[in-house]
């Protein structure tokens, strides 16, 4: 999950209009506009969620004296609305819910689980409408396949850029919920859209890892060998161009 934070809007001077605008110019002008009006006006009560579940996000006292979140700002967006935790907002996000559901009495969690395919039910020769009852399990302690039924499926399993060499994303970025999904007959669209983080740490005697966007957001700046900017040659935006934009003239350095 993401390290840098989660994007809504908290700040006064800020705007669901602003956030809007800022989201559609990054796409491209190809964003699906319904979408983006919908994540951008539930973000807030979304995040509220997450503080309500005890998600610690940063925060800070302000001038006079009021404690507010900590918002910092991220390639793209034109004002601060990145609220995180310290640089490591997906792992104190993930481990908050991580521990509500072992804890919930109606949710039972498969440890060292795999879902390996959705059971169709005309597949396994079932009557009536075609549908999804299950899934098949690969079990890593017993190493053995199991079954489970279920009424309704729901996946969950994020994305697939782990097919290319070069990535800060995961190993379990692999694309498994999308085969699932377009296995079992499900439309899968925007396959070309893989985002890749412009930055990174590289060490040649151990595994690269992403640098947050953040440091860019308080005003880091990237450099050719000979220590001068590049960025604002390809746009005006700097550092703070969107993402794509940044990675792009990377490639070439």
């Amino acid at each position: 999950m993401a390290q840098g934070g989660i994007a809504a809007v908290f700040d006064e001077t800020d705007s669901i209009d602003s956030h809007v605008e800022d989201t559609l110019i990054a796409g491209a002008g190809i964003c699906d506009r319904h979408a983006v009006e919908f994540v951008a006006s539930n973000a807030r009560s979304c995040v509220q969620w997450l503080i309500d579940q005890g998600v610690l996000f940063d925060t800070h006292v302000q001038p006079n004296g009021e404690e507010s979140y900590h918002l910092t700002r991220e390639g793209g967006h034109s004002h601060r609305r990145i609220l995180h935790a310290a640089d490591a907002t997906g792992r104190e996000v993930q481990s908050t819910l991580v521990s509500k559901a072992q804890n919930h009495p109606n949710i039972r969690v498969l440890e060292r689980s795999n879902a390996v395919d959705l059971i169709v039910s005309d597949k396994i020769g079932l009557p009536g409408t075609r549908r999804v009852v299950g899934a098949w399990v690969w079990n890593r302690n017993k190493e053995t396949v199991e079954t489970c039924h279920a009424k309704a499926v729901v996946l969950a399993t994020g994305g697939a850029s782990k097919v290319y060499q070069y990535t800060t994303n995961p190993d379990i970025s692999s694309g498994d919920g999308i085969a699932m999904a377009w296995r079992a007959g499900c439309r899968v669209a925007n396959l070309e859209f893989n985002q890749f983080h412009p930055t990174a740490l590289y060490h040649p005697q151990a595994r690269n890892f992403l640098l947050t966007e953040a440091l860019r957001g308080e005003g880091a700046y990237l450099k050719r060998p000979d220590g001068t900017r590049f960025m604002p040659d390809f746009d005006e935006r700097g550092e703070l161009a969107p993402r794509d934009i940044v990675a792009a003239p990377l490639t070439m350095k």
